[in-house]
């Protein structure tokens, strides 16, 4: 019987412990130790120190895969923050036909993110929806390239990831909000508030864990981008592959029979560094917001 007690928890725990150990922690182990070799996607490789790490620094598309992951985040980040909250006050009240447009909201996050793109670029193309609409309504003179110029193409991508998200992060917030006492905003309604004031001095601090959440989802999905950015560039990272995220060098240099493995490996333990500053900081920032 003391052997059973012993055994039982173990039975339950090995098959969730082996898949964290074979999926999770032994993939990133060895990552590290590849980071420190010369390792193609087939076959070995050998240990070349910090060799991947010095090519790092010297590394033209890596600077502006990070100051595209940077200029991502930045831009999605009070986007995702402040629009979705203030799209899940709108649908959080009992108006007629208000189902219908959470449905809307909600509608591009669950679909694909590769068809969704597919679409965007269709509508985005020098013959798409957007420059043929703009031209015979005599806006232009001739197409946008925003597929074709760096910024336009940067910007389109983060338009993109902006739209797809909206109702991810309203759905979060709509959660949130139901913590938030209505008995509150009834008061400050009694007293004369604006709805602009109830939302500043009532709603936000209400949220302010939740926003903080949001935020560092939103800043690790920015610094991660691939697929909008893979797919609207034709999966060249656009004009001299310079609208590239470090997921896309990471895939770059992992593929083929001539891929260095080694030099994608060292390109992810950067990713990893460069995601985890921002999460740390914002982390903090709840830290002290729960404090306060």
């Amino acid at each position: 019987m003391r052997y059973h007690r012993w055994f039982s928890p173990w039975v339950l725990v090995v098959p969730a412990l082996t898949w964290l150990l074979v999926f999770n922690l032994w993939p990133s182990i060895n990552t590290v130790i590849l980071s420190f070799t010369n390792a193609k996607p087939i076959g070995g490789g050998t240990f070349v120190g910090l060799k991947n790490f010095e090519a790092l620094l010297h590394d033209e598309q890596l600077r502006y895969a990070l100051l595209n992951s940077v200029i991502y985040m930045v831009v999605c980040l009070p986007f995702l923050t402040i629009v979705p909250l203030a799209l899940a006050v709108l649908v959080e009240k009992k108006l007629p036909g208000i189902t219908f447009f959470r449905t809307a909201f909600y509608t591009p996050v669950v679909a694909s993110a590769v068809v969704v793109a597919l679409i965007w670029q269709w509508i985005l193309d020098d013959r798409g929806l957007v420059n043929g609409l703009a031209e015979k309504l005599g806006f232009i003179s001739g197409p946008l390239p925003f597929l074709s110029d760096q910024w336009l193409l940067l910007f389109s991508a983060i338009s993109l990831t902006v739209w797809k998200g909206l109702g991810y992060y309203m759905i979060i917030y709509l959660a949130a909000l139901g913590n938030v006492g209505r008995e509150l905003h009834e008061a400050a309604a009694v007293d004369g508030a604006s709805a602009f004031r109830r939302f500043t001095n009532i709603t936000i601090p209400g949220v302010r864990g939740t926003m903080i959440l949001v935020s560092i989802l939103i800043s690790v999905s920015a610094l991660r981008v691939f697929s909008e950015l893979y797919i609207l560039s034709g999966g060249n990272g656009g004009p001299g592959g310079r609208d590239s995220s470090v997921v896309m060098l990471i895939q770059q240099y992992s593929q083929g029979f001539e891929g260095n493995l080694g030099y994608a490996s060292a390109l992810s333990i950067v990713l990893f560094f460069v995601t985890v500053v921002p999460m740390l900081a914002l982390a903090r920032m709840n830290r002290k917001a729960a404090d306060a």
